[in-house]
């Protein structure tokens, strides 16, 4: 599995690139914008990208990685207002984790970004969710969901503990002419909190990123 890292800041590459590849990572570095864009060429699997790039900021390498990549990119950035991250989820980043940080943490959204998307079921808490038959049972009684219901859903859980953007989970449920209507989201993530969660108030499965998006949470 190969990285790209992209950092201004020596000291984080460093350990970064330390802990990376006692787990068997092959790292590759780049200190500014336009660096990371000439290092696509070594084919990453994921991008660990700064925002506070020297010259090309690190949303404008987002947007420019995303006119003809697909590859995870995973935010590394101290800025913490929900603007910032807004803007770089908006232009395409995969997910956002500030500074400081746990390497646990980071090394836990880098699994989960990087982690095979080929799923047939789900399982979490009593609630099973089988993705090929669009079903879901909770212990021995089959859910009901509205076919939007399971589109929200749906999204969520073939993404286990990666943040999924509001604009993601709209335009790919409602539709490209959809991304700001957030209503619509707080309204279906609690009606499916209400049917798969114990406590719906309190829910442990599918959670909301204040701001941002929504967590599936195995």
């Amino acid at each position: 599995m190969r990285v790209l890292v992209v950092d201004d800041d020596e000291q984080i590459r460093r350990a970064l690139r330390i802990n990376l590849e006692a787990r068997d990572y092959v790292v590759d570095e780049a200190v500014t914008g336009d660096d990371a864009l000439a290092r696509l060429a070594g084919d990453p699997d994921l991008i660990v990208l700064d925002l506070g790039l020297p010259g090309l900021s690190g949303v404008d390498v987002v947007r420019a990685v995303r006119r003809s990549n697909d590859v995870p990119i995973l935010v590394l950035s101290g800025r913490t207002e929900s603007a910032d991250k807004v803007e770089a989820l908006d232009a395409g980043a995969n997910d956002y984790v500030t500074k400081p940080f746990s390497i646990d943490e980071l090394l836990a959204r880098i699994r989960a970004l990087t982690r095979s998307p080929v799923l047939e079921s789900v399982i979490f808490g009593d609630v099973r969710v089988d993705l090929a038959r669009h079903l879901v049972t909770r212990g021995d009684d089959e859910v009901r969901l509205t076919p939007t219901e399971w589109g929200v859903l749906e999204v969520l859980v073939r993404n286990p503990d990666r943040l999924v953007g509001k604009r993601e989970i709209l335009t790919t449920v409602w539709g490209p002419s959809y991304g700001s209507e957030d209503a619509y989201l707080r309204l279906y993530l609690a009606q499916l909190r209400k049917k798969l969660e114990v406590e719906p108030a309190r829910p442990r499965h599918l959670l909301t990123e204040p701001g941002l998006g929504y967590r599936f949470r195995p």
